[in-house]
């Protein structure tokens, strides 16, 4: 039987990853120690989500690991012996990064190039996969030419008619501290396979999403934004009148890459994965798609200032995936998105 290790295995990525290989198969080994609940307090936790996993995955082992600690996951990779390893765990805000800049570069940077180091001893054949993130762009985004429409920014310039490529610059642009630690992860694991020939994938993410997404306001946009509506707490938008733009991707669809990609892996490959314009919304968008699904108006406030960093319109072009895996495609649809992250709620 082929093992399968997932850092980060309690959060939304992480746990689709050890369902969906585990009903492949895969005996899987999570590693986790809930450092979310640390980052944005008890409503960040994701102990039920462990539990979870414990409950559906028959032999599920749970590793209680800290992936800061060097010493710690040299040692767990020799033991597992892994066939694969798939990179979710992460510090994930761009805007918590500020107040803890060490712990978000300990977590983000040198944690990845901790991975990667003890996977290159223990095997250079061995697929890595890294959840990696669209704010590697930096701000970049925002010089494109851009249309006002009624409800939502869109791009004025054709050559980004199907969204941003992986080819975008990410140098000459604000960041976010985040943004930098995840460069710096992005660039170990790309150099990781350049140079040692390993099997490697940056996975760019736009708005990554699902029922099991643990959304608070920092993160987790469409699942905090959910929340907000059932509960009928107030929302508060930041800039942008409203109409900034997302591309979102269901979990499930992200897993169904990774599968993919670790059935026929590439040396030091990166893809923008999202759910590309189709799945595109803006705020105001997904506040009427929300409140024709649970009958709720959704109550919000505006506050004029933007998010440092943050983009105006952001949706991937999914071509360099499709060409590269074309039996992969997205199955589920913004709507489907919206009802399994409602109905979640409603369950917890």
């Amino acid at each position: 039987m082929k093992k399968l290790l997932v850092t980060g295995s309690s959060g939304l990525i992480g746990s689709e990853v050890c369902i969906h290989f585990a009903n492949l198969g895969w005996q899987i080994h999570g590693a986790d120690n809930n450092q979310r609940a640390v980052f944005f307090g008890p409503s960040g936790d994701t102990r039920w989500n462990q539990q979870r996993l414990q409950q559906q995955i028959q032999n599920f082992v749970h590793h209680e690991i800290d992936i800061r600690h060097r010493e710690a996951v040299l040692q767990l990779i020799m033991q597992i012996q892994p066939d694969a390893i798939v990179h979710t765990a992460a510090q994930p805000s761009h805007d918590r990064a500020a107040a803890i800049p060490f712990e978000d570069f300990d977590t983000n940077a040198t944690g990845t190039f901790n991975l990667l180091e003890a996977t290159r001893r223990y095997s250079t054949a061995i697929p890595f996969v890294h959840m990696s993130t669209n704010k590697v762009y930096g701000d970049a985004p925002n010089e494109i030419a851009l249309t006002e429409l009624p409800t939502r920014w869109d791009y004025a310039d054709a050559q980004y008619e199907k969204g941003i490529p992986e080819t975008f610059r990410i140098d000459q642009c604000k960041h976010s501290l985040f943004g930098a630690s995840k460069v710096a992860a992005d660039i170990s694991v790309q150099e990781y396979g350049r140079y040692f020939d390993m099997p490697t994938a940056c996975l760019r993410g736009g708005c990554l999403t699902g029922p099991n997404h643990t959304g608070v306001e920092l993160h987790g946009f469409l699942s905090y934004l959910v929340k907000c509506n059932l509960e009928e707490k107030e929302y508060t938008v930041f800039g942008y009148k409203g109409k900034q733009v997302r591309d979102n991707i269901h979990s499930y669809d992200v897993a169904r890459f990774i599968e993919e990609f670790i059935k026929a892996p590439r040396i030091a490959e990166v893809y923008n994965i999202g759910g590309g314009k189709e799945n595109s919304c803006s705020i105001l968008e997904a506040f009427d798609i929300i409140s024709s699904i649970s009958g709720k108006k959704m109550k919000y406030k505006y506050n004029e200032t933007n998010r440092i960093g943050d983009h105006i319109c952001y949706y991937s072009d999914l071509t360099k995936m499709k060409a590269h895996y074309p039996s992969w495609d997205i199955t589920k649809s913004l709507t489907t998105t919206f009802e399994e992250i409602y109905q979640s709620w409603l369950a917890r």
